[in-house]
């Protein structure tokens, strides 16, 4: 009865000093929350409801978090409008928050931000079981879906027409739209990689940086490439229907799907655990969780939700079971110290 007691009034005064943050640090004033609210990737999606449905199990005092998947950028958008109860305490990523976007949450307000890498996805191609086979390389899979490939109009029907060693057969990939963090590694980690292999584009981007970004990561829109939407699980639907279609996702639904699809190497190293953890596979990424400093002691069980991560995230953990890949010793030991000490970000690291 006494521990019963003193949460609730924990709780009570948690929502207060919330609903006063709210007053004052622009997320809009009113009301409180008493439930964590994380907004974001697709990709981190399954980790993160994995992670709070084990807290839910550890602490039924507090209310289950709430878990959007509305991708990384979209998610960062609304993390960086504010703070307060109206507000996400947590936005999800699938790659590192951009420069821009910390001077945007800095300009609203939301100063002091705790960066954790929570482990490594990578950008998974795959087919169904019984589908196409593909040897890719980022140059392959530049020339098959630019907008205009080395500047030059996009005439690529089939897979033969970009490298001779490849099938006649249409080129479909699903792929991640705009606003997801895996289109912004496929871009930084494939597309321009593949651009990169030209000469005049690898001038060009010494010379005009955003030339550079327009032609090399610009994915075509005559209906080779199609954006399926944040939700992963739609490709992997899509490309299970039709044996002739690619998709790109994050490994974990590869990992998740093996019964149904197989992987489809780059530069002839399969998108498995160990070549991401090595980063052999050139799509390999590290996935993050950015929260709000003032919101950790105001909304209710958001630092209890935090320490749920670091017991989750290790190689033989239950997030590996999902197709996390845990991060490299020294990276986890830092992303540990962040999760329980609330260390922040300086934003020097950030591009």
């Amino acid at each position: 009865m006494k521990h019963s007691l003193i949460t609730t009034a924990m709780l009570a005064a948690s929502a207060l000093t919330l609903a006063a943050c709210g007053a004052e640090g622009g997320g809009g004033a009113g009301g409180s929350r008493d439930f964590v609210r994380a907004v974001g990737s697709s990709t981190v999606y399954p980790f993160a409801k994995a992670v709070s449905e084990t807290f839910s199990r550890d602490y039924p005092e507090f209310k289950s978090p709430v878990i959007e998947a509305i991708g990384s950028g979209a998610g960062i958008a609304a993390f960086c409008e504010g703070e307060g109860p109206n507000t996400p305490d947590i936005a999800n990523a699938s790659r590192r928050m951009k420069a821009s976007e910390l001077a945007t949450c800095r300009q609203n307000g939301v100063n002091d931000i705790v960066e954790i890498q929570v482990g490594l996805d990578g950008i998974a191609f795959a087919a169904a079981k019984d589908g196409i086979s593909l040897n890719l390389t980022p140059e392959i899979v530049y020339k098959a879906i630019a907008a205009r490939p080395y500047g030059q109009p996009q005439t690529a029907k089939t897979w033969k027409d970009v490298d001779p060693s490849l099938p006649a057969m249409p080129i479909l990939v699903y792929g991640p739209p705009s606003t997801s963090g895996t289109r912004d590694a496929l871009k930084e980690l494939v597309l321009e990689k593949g651009c990169e292999a030209n000469a005049e584009m690898e001038a060009l981007k010494e010379t005009d940086k955003d030339r550079f970004t327009q032609v090399c990561t610009e994915v075509r829109s005559d209906g080779a490439y199609v954006d399926q939407g944040e939700q992963d699980n739609l490709i992997v639907q899509k490309i299970e229907s039709n044996p002739n279609s690619i998709g790109v996702f994050g490994y974990s639904y590869l990992e998740e799907n093996l019964n149904r699809l197989k992987g489809l190497p780059m530069n002839g190293v399969q998108p498995t655990y160990e070549n991401i953890a090595s980063f052999d596979y050139p799509g390999a990424r590290p996935l993050f969780v950015y929260v709000k400093k003032s919101h950790i002691n105001a909304i209710p069980g958001l630092k209890e939700f935090l320490g749920e991560w670091p017991k989750m995230w290790g190689k033989d953990g239950p997030l590996a079971e999902l197709g996390l890949v845990a991060s490299p010793d020294d990276v986890m030991a830092t992303s540990q110290r962040a999760a329980t000490e609330f260390t922040t970000l300086d934003g020097a690291q950030l591009k």
